[in-house]
């Protein structure tokens, strides 16, 4: 059910109009300054997106979504020898392809394992979104010109050790040496958790996770801390084999993962937004890879309404499909079920108990189960 063809006549509709309208306005000359200048506004389309104009209609002129990415967490994002992605974190940049563009195949992944290159990555416009293990944190809301949009993984920040190493929990680890990746959240966890418990410790800080790897793994410190769920994914992964560490049941921080965008294009924030919160309201809706062409047939109207099947506004109005104004078609979620599935497909088949992480849902279950899950209402 790929469209790229129909996107992009709408998009080269849409670039029409903004021509037609730039040749009527007062503004412009002065547009025209912006331009030149570089400026945040005009690179960006503006504050609200400059309707059809910002980022949204140039991945779909463009025809490919730059999506950037860590390659080196099993599970989540990683590369193999044939430069093959696969993971949790690159299923959601599929799942953005597939309602922008209507293909979820139409990606360009960009490797950001070192995260000091993550934010200039996506500043720079290097990269149209930002899908890989990144804290929604206050201060880069706020000083790195990035929007985070819904979470996709609720994660938290633990401690693995050795098995053979004789620590049961951090407060057995005063004056042993942790390796932490440098120029993240987890430095500053890892101080406060050890402060807080009246501890001292050296930090070895790596610039990416495969350094890192190779340290631990030659025994230069006694602890690895990073979010449990990579430490899932690296344990499952460990040359020695998964039975040689353990990882601490205790989390001690809060570290909300999810897919960051530029400051100032709401257009293009929404359309990734929806497109993650659309497999969070298909799994609600029982809405599965193998169903989701006979759902477009329901009798409830908000599954019709999410699918972009033509329901009735009112009574005695003529059914038309629903259009909330995302820039999108109006049943891009069939698109991305179709082809990518809803999140609990997604989470089962990357890192789910039968995967070689085995992560159970947890805090990432549906609201209805128990969870932080919560799709806002499609309407």
């Amino acid at each position: 059910m790929f469209r790229r063809g129909r996107v992009f006549t709408y998009a080269a509709l849409l670039s029409v109009l903004t021509l037609v309208g730039a040749a009527c306005s007062d503004d412009d000359d002065s547009s025209g300054d912006r331009e030149a200048d570089g400026s945040e506004e005009a690179a960006t389309g503006g504050e609200g997106g400059d309707e059809g104009g910002g980022l949204l209609a140039e991945v779909q002129d463009r025809g490919t979504l730059n999506c950037g990415v860590n390659e080196t967490v099993p599970g989540f994002g990683l590369v193999d020898e044939q430069g093959e992605y696969s993971g949790f974190d690159i299923e959601f940049c599929k799942a953005v392809a597939a309602a922008v563009l209507g293909d979820a195949e139409a990606v360009e992944y960009v490797p950001l394992s070192d995260p000091e290159t993550r934010f200039p990555a996506l500043q720079s416009g290097e990269i149209d979104v930002l899908i890989r293990n990144t804290t929604y944190t206050a201060s880069r809301d706020g000083g790195e010109g990035a929007r985070f949009l819904a979470t996709t993984f609720f994660d938290g920040q633990g401690m693995m050790v050795r098995a053979d190493s004789g620590f049961q929990s951090i407060e057995d680890m005063n004056g042993t040496t942790i390796c932490v990746l440098a120029g993240t959240t987890t430095e500053l966890n890892l101080a406060t958790r050890f402060e807080a418990a009246g501890l001292t410790y050296t930090p070895l800080t790596f610039p990416d996770a495969d350094a890192l790897g190779e340290a631990f793994g030659a025994g230069q410190c006694d602890g690895w801390t990073s979010d449990l769920s990579q430490l899932a994914g690296q344990r499952s992964a460990f040359p020695e084999g998964p039975d040689a560490l353990v990882i601490f049941d205790d989390a001690f921080s809060k570290e909300p993962l999810g897919p960051a965008v530029r400051d100032g294009d709401d257009e293009w924030a929404s359309a990734v937004n929806w497109a993650v919160i659309a497999t969070i309201q298909a799994e609600e809706f029982g809405i599965t890879t193998d169903n989701v062409e006979q759902m477009t047939s329901s009798e409830n109207p908000d599954i019709l309404r999410f699918l972009g099947q033509p329901v009735a506004a009112e009574e005695g109005a003529e059914p038309a499909p629903f259009d909330p104004g995302l820039g999108l078609e109006p049943d891009f979620a069939v698109d991305v079920i179709s082809q990518v599935g809803n999140y609990g497909e997604i989470y089962d088949r990357t890192v789910g108990p039968d995967t070689p992480l085995g992560l159970e849902r947890g805090t990432n279950a549906q609201w209805s189960d128990g969870g932080l899950l919560y799709a806002p209402p499609y309407r």
